[in-house]
C-alpha cells in the first residue's frame, strides 16, 4: 500500500474539516457534513485498514507489537502502516472532540474568536485542548459537575 498517499489524503481531508469547523457557519448541514464527511469517513478509513494491517493481510504493519507494553506499542507504530493508522486514529478522535467542543461552546455562548484557539489546541494537542475548553467553560459555570459533564 502507498502509506504516504493514504497519510497525505487523510491528513489534508482532516485539515479541511477543521477549517470548516472553525470558520464556517455552524448550520446543521455544515455540522452534519463535518461529522459524516469528516469524523465518520476517517473512522471508516481506519476500520477498513486496521484489521488487515494488524493481521498481516496487507503489507506495512508490524507483527512484533502488542498493546500490553510500551515496547509493543512502539513496534506497532514503528512501521509506515502502523504510524499512518495511528495518525488516522488521532485525526478521527480529535475531530470528534473538536466538534463536541464547538457545539458545546456555541451552546454556552462563547464567541468564535475564543473558540478558534481552543479548537487549534484540540487539533494539535488533543487532550490539552479539551482541558483548556473545560477550564474555560468552568469560568462561565462555576459548578464542577456542570463544567465537566456533557449535557
Amino acid at each position: 500500500m502507498n502509506w504516504e498517499l493514504i497519510f497525505t489524503i487523510t491528513n489534508n481531508w482532516a485539515l479541511l474539516m477543521w477549517l470548516i469547523l472553525a470558520f464556517a457557519p455552524r448550520r446543521e448541514i455544515v455540522m452534519k457534513g463535518v461529522f459524516y464527511g469528516g469524523v465518520s469517513l476517517l473512522a471508516l478509513t481506519y476500520a477498513l485498514i486496521v484489521i488487515p494491517l494488524m493481521t498481516g493481510m496487507i503489507e506495512g504493519g508490524s507483527n512484533d507489537g502488542s498493546f500490553s507494553s510500551l515496547a509493543g506499542v512502539q513496534a506497532l507504530l514503528s512501521s509506515d502502516g502502523g504510524a499512518t493508522i495511528g495518525w488516522i486514529h488521532f485525526l478521527a478522535f480529535d475531530l470528534f472532540v473538536g466538534m463536541w467542543v464547538a457545539r458545546n461552546a456555541d451552546q454556552y455562548g462563547f464567541a468564535r474568536w475564543i473558540q478558534v484557539p481552543i479548537l487549534f489546541f484540540v487539533l494539535m494537542l488533543g487532550p490539552l485542548g479539551l482541558v483548556l475548553y473545560l477550564l474555560l467553560r468552568f469560568t462561565r459555570h462555576n459548578k464542577v459537575a456542570d463544567a465537566v459533564v456533557p449535557q
